[in-house]
């Protein structure tokens, strides 16, 4: 399990060094099953100790040599809508859902994206810099004081839960002056405001840092082919996105700033917009990497930019589940197939959802999803549910640590789908997923080490495992 208080990761580090000559006798796992028909949620099973095996045409093979990118790690999105309602729910409530999404003894999410300013998701409109008139080039009155009233709180609250959190920063819009033509719901950046745009982002990354929450990454925008006139949105081109970062990135350098640069940040149908980015040569020393969203395309276009660039990150930072799919068995099935373990076995270094509360009325909203679903619904009643997101996040979330690997796994049937990762301390995490409606045995051999398992059907399991040495 992850969160180790720091003598235990020592002593686990120094035996750990000291078995590495030794030969691996076995692997111990813990399995944590979800069942497609809630008689298990993130259940806790009976150790596994590997052994001999009956053979089986539903077979995972991990290797764990074979090592790819290093994961960031797993959440979803502090909306201002999100914030809003886990604020509004009673001390005792906002700490066990808090807890909950956040701490050791619930899932431990790990990373959490902002929308800097308001999205559809928030109580209105606003960005850190709002005038009803003129310009403000030096930024005078730029203020995150509306972020502090229930963002700020909860993002303190929730790295105080999980000290590995981090965060990413999004905006839906520049601040209105900016735009041609000057508003915040569609338009796009005028390029004379480049500098103080840039500007407006170290200020955030400054203030938020001062508030205690250091901001690991930022986009440039979200979605920037998406412009609508229902809710905050901001056109920006792939010529113009590359003609602010090259304003972008000097700015961060000049002001001692090392948060990633992350672009795109939109659907996998476009892969030309994320390639020529990474193409790019001006941009090359400032860009860490693109992101991409579900809503168009699938996770296969990722594999272009895995292959073309491996020196460069891939980010999975949007997906939102909705009354359109109620079936909590089909959500979870397509959403670890395509969103998780697709986009990781893609090169993703991190799954991100949308909104991590709603209330009962998929709110508050700004404009734009009427039915979306957050990770947990906040009830009227001063209760909440815990939404099959939430068990989605806590098969990955739960068990794989901070700068763990993805390692190679591979499945013989398109039915059981799997991703496998070795955690810094050399634990071994396997989460497969069945998605036939037949209960399915399979055998998992890990570097020649072999057990037995039986998933029910459309159901998920989490095989936490670490080595026993002769």
């Amino acid at each position: 399990m992850k969160k180790m208080v720091l003598t235990t990761l020592v002593l686990l580090l120094f035996l750990l060094a000291g078995c590495q000559s030794k030969k691996i006798k076995s692997y111990t796992f813990k399995p944590y099953l979800t069942t497609g028909d809630k008689t298990s949620l993130l259940s806790e099973g009976i150790d596994i100790t590997s052994g001999e095996a009956n053979p089986s045409i539903y077979k995972i093979t991990v290797d764990t040599k074979k090592k790819y990118q290093t994961i960031d790690g797993f959440g979803a999105a502090m909306s201002e809508s999100a914030a809003y309602v886990v604020s509004n729910l009673s001390e005792t409530k906002r700490n066990e859902v808090m807890t909950a999404l956040f701490g050791e003894t619930g899932i431990g999410i790990d990373f959490v994206r902002i929308p800097m300013g308001a999205s559809d998701f928030a109580l209105n409109n606003y960005t850190y810099n709002d005038l009803t008139s003129g310009t403000d080039m030096a930024l005078e009155q730029f203020s995150i004081q509306r972020d502090l009233l229930y963002v700020v709180p909860r993002l303190q609250q929730a790295l105080a839960l999980n000290p590995d959190l981090k965060l990413m920063g999004s905006p839906w819009s520049a601040p209105a002056w900016m735009k041609s033509p000057q508003k915040l719901n569609g338009g796009s950046l005028n390029p004379i405001y480049h500098a103080v745009y840039a500007d407006y982002f170290v200020k955030f990354i400054e203030a938020y840092d001062a508030a205690g929450l250091p901001i690991y990454a930022v986009t440039p925008q979200n979605e920037p082919l998406h412009e609508t006139s229902g809710y905050p949105s901001m056109m920006m081109t792939v010529a113009q996105q590359i003609n602010f970062i090259k304003v972008l990135g000097p700015k961060f350098e000049e002001n001692n700033i090392d948060t990633k640069i992350i672009g795109y940040d939109h659907n996998w149908d476009n892969t030309f917009y994320p390639q020529a980015l990474l193409n790019n040569e001006d941009i090359e020393p400032y860009l860490d990497g693109v992101a991409f969203h579900c809503y168009a395309g699938n996770y296969t276009a990722q594999q272009a930019i895995q292959t073309s660039y491996p020196d460069r990150g891939i980010w999975f930072t949007e997906c939102s589940g909705g009354r359109w799919a109620t079936n909590f068995a089909s959500n979870i099935s397509w959403n670890l197939e395509n969103v998780f373990m697709g986009s990781l076995n893609y090169g993703a270094r991190s799954v991100l959802l949308w909104n991590l509360a709603l209330d009962e009325q998929d709110g508050p909203q700004n404009g734009g999803c009427t039915n979306c679903r957050g990770v947990v619904t906040v009830n009227d009643n001063d209760t909440y549910t815990l939404n099959e997101e939430y068990y989605m996040i806590g098969h990955f979330s739960k068990f794989v640590d901070k700068d763990a690997s993805r390692i190679d796994a591979k499945s013989t049937s398109p039915n059981l789908i799997t991703s496998a990762f070795m955690n810094p301390d050399g634990s071994v995490i396997i989460v497969a997923h069945n998605k036939t409606n037949a209960d399915m045995l399979i055998q998992v051999d890990i570097d020649g080490h072999t057990f037995n398992y039986l998933i029910k059907r459309m159901s998920t399991v989490t095989f936490d495992g670490a080595a026993l040495y002769e």
